[in-house]
């Protein structure tokens, strides 16, 4: 047997963690960069997110971050642009095993979302026997393996989604739910205010509801002091910002100090 088809021993250290619902912090990439998220993977993150729904990201753009995450301790999570199968399976064919979907209501759309990241019999991912996630077909047993090494976070975005969040806690292979601040408060009459007290109390509720069925809540923060509060709620994984927003602060902090 040649050294590439040796088999290759997987294991998804973010599913792990989010099964037990201990911390697990990340930082969010939009920036659509191999060498942003290659400079990510040496900070000491439990996760690097590559965004592809509120950012240009494109799947050729996706495979080179997910190459320079290569040997990181730090996990790649993708977000699609959409909780759709093809979109879901080519991402999948890329090499991703991690997912953040957007905008699941209920609790058949979050089924969707995990039958479409799983092949038959639990799912309906269709079979590509030479794609980048099988390491080019080289990785024998990943079609019998994958399934459960997959991870499926699912983004909870308004207040009707939050009211079914028992239901859409209840279907199996979801992960973790994530609330996403600036989208509820937009649902809720607050938009770009999710700091107001309504919005932080329905997040309060989260983590409670989440652990009453062995699931992990994850949220995005916009600062340290934000990211403490939730984790003090009972979020476990937390983004702690964002690419974007780290270079906006440091720009603006080595302009204005010189100035």
């Amino acid at each position: 047997m040649s050294e590439l088809s040796r088999q290759i021993v997987r294991s998804n250290p973010l599913k792990s963690g989010l099964r037990e619902r201990s911390l697990q912090i990340g930082l969010w990439s939009s920036l659509c960069s191999n060498m942003v998220a290659e400079i990510l993977s040496y900070v000491g993150a439990d996760w690097v997110l590559f965004d592809m729904e509120h950012a240009p990201g494109d799947l050729p753009v996706l495979v080179t971050q997910l190459q320079a995450m290569n040997g990181s301790a730090s996990t790649p999570v993708v977000r699609p642009p959409w909780n759709e199968p093809v979109i879901l399976k080519q991402i999948l064919d890329a090499g991703a095993h991690n997912f953040i979907i957007p905008f699941v209501q209920d609790a058949e759309e979050a089924r969707r979302a995990v039958a479409s990241v799983r092949y038959p019999p639990q799912g309906i991912r269709g079979v590509a026997a030479g794609a980048r996630g099988s390491h080019y077909g080289f990785e024998k047993d990943y079609w019998h393996n994958i399934n459960d090494l997959i991870s499926v976070i699912v983004q909870v975005e308004t207040a009707e989604a939050v009211g079914k969040l028992d239901e859409i806690c209840e279907v199996d292979g979801v992960d973790c739910a994530f609330i996403g601040p600036n989208d509820l408060a937009a649902s809720m009459g607050h938009l770009m205010n999710a700091g107001c007290d309504e919005v932080q109390a329905m997040m309060a509720e989260v983590p409670g509801i989440c652990a009453k069925h062995g699931k992990a809540a994850g949220t995005l923060a916009v600062n340290s002091s934000d990211a403490k509060r939730y984790i003090e709620m009972g979020y476990s994984f937390v983004g702690l910002g964002s690419d974007i927003g780290l270079l906006k602060t440091a720009a603006l902090g080595a302009v204005g100090d010189v100035r």
